[in-house]
């Protein structure tokens, strides 16, 4: 049997109602049958798991491993994890350390294939660790299948957190916040700025970020959101602006769709 997430309401009357109720509907979803079987093969076979090509030959472990990090999507680029996994992140020209979005690199240094002379898989703790992640990740994805505003909002907590212990510098977290995805696009709308911006020197995209940090939360410092209070502003003024935009959006399609339909009808020509 299949749980899903109850989100009855959207924006952020939504969010509190999730977060009320956040802790059961999470317990719920992880003792779901899809979820235990999938857990429960990873726990049972992660350890035998050597190599990259263990990884990806194993659908059902390749499965939970992605959906860890949210890269659930990549499932069938089995000859590109692998390249992620076998490369590591320790050399600058390491495939996952030249994608855009960050995710990666964490998922090549979470299975250690490329950076280790023996891999985290046979760590005692290592199945757990994934597996939580797993639970969590899925759960937020079942929640973005609803509204994914929502999801963006979930993942905000551990995203904020993995960015500031993996990185010590302030300059190095703002870099890595606007290399993960969903991260970045929290932030983004929470602070104003339009996607087109992805566009400008990554130097003066960090300044503006910073600035307008600065601005709507008074701070330019990226490990002051570890706040659960700043998280809170934050997710408020990102839900607040996204249905605004899109009411926005809806208005504007509502107007266009009353002018065309309002314009008289032309006769077919004799």
């Amino acid at each position: 049997m299949s749980f899903q997430p109850v989100v009855p309401l959207t924006g952020y009357v939504g969010w509190r109602f999730l977060e009320r109720t956040l802790e059961p509907q999470q317990a719920a979803f992880a003792k779901s049958q899809p979820v235990v079987r999938a857990t429960d093969y990873f726990r049972e076979n992660i350890g035998n798991v050597t190599s990259a090509a263990d990884l990806v030959n194993d659908r059902r472990l390749l499965s939970v491993a992605l959906g860890a990090f949210g890269l659930d999507d990549d499932i069938n680029n089995r000859f590109f994890i692998r390249k992620v996994l076998e490369d590591g992140t320790i050399k600058d020209d390491a495939l996952a350390n030249r994608l855009a979005d960050n995710r990666y690199a964490e998922f090549s240094r979470a299975f250690g294939f490329g950076d280790r002379p023996v891999p985290r898989t046979i760590l005692s703790g290592f199945a757990s660790e994934m597996t939580t992640r797993y639970e969590k990740r899925q759960f937020e994805r079942a929640v973005g299948v609803q509204n994914n505003d929502l999801r963006l909002a979930l993942n905000l907590q551990s995203g904020i957190a993995d960015i500031v212990s993996r990185n010590s510098s302030d300059g190095a977290q703002w870099f890595s916040m606007m290399g993960n995805t969903p991260l970045r696009k929290v932030f983004e709308t929470a602070l104003g700025l339009p996607a087109s911006i992805a566009s400008i020197d990554i130097d003066k995209q960090r300044d503006i970020f910073k600035s307008r940090a600065q601005a709507n939360f008074g701070t330019q410092t990226m490990a002051d959101f570890s706040d659960p209070a700043q998280q809170e502003k934050l997710i408020r003024m990102f839900l607040v602006r996204s249905e605004a935009s899109q009411s926005a959006a809806l208005s504007g399609a509502s107007a266009a769709l009353s002018l065309l339909q309002s314009m008289p009808r032309v006769g077919r020509l004799a």
